[in-house]
């Protein structure tokens, strides 16, 4: 069974704001060499989850698990994300399609972000 892991992230006009995305799938990628790591966008940039979970599968990946790169449970990730993955799935029958949940809700996620907030007292710029 051939792995993807796609992180999913809303995307913005500014093609700057993918820097941070493409860092962490980088990083991502050197951790995990037996897995094809890719990033895809609900809106405004491309690739999309289907475009993306569509070239992985034409590359023989079978096993594709969906990390949603959002702080929260919000609107996409409770309608779209579903909705998308529905679609993904009547497309490619086959392929075992895993979404886990957002990243933002993660207990070692939330404990980084609230260091980085706790260190960012030492750092003002007073």
């Amino acid at each position: 069974m051939k792995h993807g892991l796609i992180l999913f992230a809303h995307g913005a006009r500014a093609a700057s704001w993918a820097a941070p995305f493409e860092r962490l799938r980088d990083a991502t990628q050197a951790r995990t060499p037996d897995a094809e790591v890719a990033l895809a966008f609900l809106e405004l940039m491309t690739p999309s989850l289907p475009d993306t979970v569509a070239a992985m599968v034409a590359r023989g990946i079978d096993q594709v698990t969906v990390v949603p790169v959002f702080l929260g449970q919000g609107g996409h990730l409770l309608r779209d994300l579903p909705a998308l993955c529905n679609t993904i799935r009547a497309a490619h029958p086959g392929l075992h399609l895993d979404v886990v949940g957002a990243i933002g809700e993660d207990p070692g996620v939330q404990r980084a972000m609230t260091d980085y907030c706790v260190a960012s007292l030492g750092a003002r710029g007073d």
